[in-house]
């Protein structure tokens, strides 16, 4: 049903004169009266009695009126709700990051929390090689991974993290290279550190380093405290020493296979203005940055 013709019922039964309720809605009494016929022809009853006070709701008409009214406010709150989303300030934005974006994703969805509170936002931990697929599937928006990413999507490089060994802080003082020999390398489960390990793997084969001993770990947080216990040592980019305890010693390390690139990734084959418009804020924060 045309909605025009709801709303000319409304403003009848408000008006109670079809020369007033013409004007009110712009349009010429005869109009107003072909809509009012067309309504009624549609819903078989009719609404209005014409006389000398002007027009007055029938039993019917009476009846129908507070459907009209709730219809007519539903409309109104959807095209309202439907710019919105149009705009890209209501809707969902689900997001993924990795070990790398530990302490960035969530601030980046802060931020545009703030721009944007009409959004509701999701943020899951996924490894890159997830996030990938996930992308590709159209079932995350946007993802904070390793780039360039493998695959077809599009990409924007934020920052460059490097590995960093870790080891107990009430420790005696050693080379990276000393520790890996004397205590066991901790490292996460290969399906939850693909990428990790691989970098752990690069960097362990370029300085001919045999590691005699390692323990798998389900996440970083586990691994960071079996650090502190003394159980052994780690392998980790260095961006998770935002949430460090004091409890660690971090000892840098050199080499061409200690660093990666990580930003961020969308699927750019289908259009979606909150995606677009979270990519806007991250490049804005960059420029302010910057200066």
């Amino acid at each position: 049903m045309n909605i025009r013709l709801l709303k000319a019922f409304l403003m009848l039964a408000e008006k109670r004169n079809y020369a007033d309720a013409a004007r009110a809605l712009f349009i010429s009494q005869p109009a107003l009266t072909k809509q009012i016929n067309l309504l009624e022809s549609l819903v078989e009853t009719s609404l209005f009695t014409r006389g000398r006070h002007g027009a007055t709701l029938t039993s019917g008409g009476r009846c129908l009126l507070p459907e009209a009214e709730k219809v007519v406010r539903q409309t109104r709150l959807f095209m309202h709700h439907a710019e919105r989303v149009s705009k890209g300030i209501e809707g969902h934005l689900a997001v993924g990051f990795g070990l790398s974006s530990f302490y960035l994703a969530p601030r980046c969805m802060a931020e545009f929390r703030r721009e944007c509170p009409g959004i509701e936002m999701s943020l899951t931990d996924l490894p890159s090689f997830q996030q990938y697929e996930l992308l590709q599937n159209d079932e995350l928006q946007i993802g904070f991974v390793r780039v360039p990413p493998p695959v077809a999507l599009d990409y924007l490089p934020l920052f460059t993290d490097r590995l960093v060994l870790i080891a107990p802080a009430s420790s005696p003082s050693l080379p990276a290279a000393d520790w890996l020999k004397k205590r066991p390398l901790l490292r996460l489960h290969a399906e939850r550190g693909r990428g990790l390990n691989a970098q752990i793997d690069r960097f362990l084969h370029d300085n001919a380093l045999f590691i005699s001993s390692t323990q798998l770990s389900d996440d970083i947080q586990t691994i960071v405290a079996l650090v502190i216990a003394g159980t052994g040592v780690a392998l980790v980019p260095y961006s998770v020493m935002h949430i460090a305890p004091p409890e660690l010693v971090i000892i840098p390390l050199t080499g061409e296979s200690i660093s990666w690139k990580v930003g961020i990734a969308w699927n750019a084959n289908h259009e979606d203005i909150i995606r677009d418009n979270f990519i806007a804020s991250i490049k804005k924060g960059i420029a302010l940055h910057d200066v």
